[in-house]
């Protein structure tokens, strides 16, 4: 059963990139319930789109797609030639960098908007930090991150 859904799943993606007028790879994998695919080719920002939100759209259109067609739930995590590693990596090096700035100024600073999965990379970053702390402000899916100096928390 493993073999039959990474074959239709690889080849469902193909089909669609080839219809966006798309010349990719997709590499398909399965990590316990999760499937995983990988798309290299050219014009990858087309796929990612701005701050990966095409990515994001790309990737719940595709659950959508992948769980009609076997009919069970499966969860799909799609990247284009590992973007969210490195976005991970942008992101975890930008909040260390703006911890330390509100360590100087001993001042909040609110940054963002960013999706669910960016600010839990943020709040992950810095929840080891013993002199700050962070909260989500907002509301939808897109929301501001405050980093506040824990003085100045109640």
């Amino acid at each position: 059963m493993k073999e039959e859904v990474i074959e239709i799943a690889g080849r469902m993606m193909r089909e669609l990139l080839e219809r966006m007028g798309m010349k990719a790879q997709v590499e398909v994998s399965l990590g316990g319930e999760d499937l995983y695919l990988n798309i290299s080719g050219e014009k990858e920002e087309i796929l990612i789109g701005k701050h990966g939100r095409t990515l994001e759209s790309l990737q719940f259109l595709f659950n959508r797609m992948i769980n009609k067609q076997l009919k069970e739930g499966i969860r799909v995590f799609i990247d284009v030639n590992r973007y969210k590693e490195r976005r991970a990596d942008s992101l975890t090096k930008m909040a260390v960098r703006l911890g330390e700035r509100v360590k100087r100024a001993e001042k909040p600073l609110t940054i963002g908007p960013f999706n669910s999965h960016d600010r839990r990379i943020i709040h992950l970053a810095l929840k080891e930090e013993p002199t700050l702390a962070t909260e989500s402000l907002g509301e939808g899916e897109m929301k501001r991150i405050k980093i506040i100096p824990k003085s100045q928390t109640p």
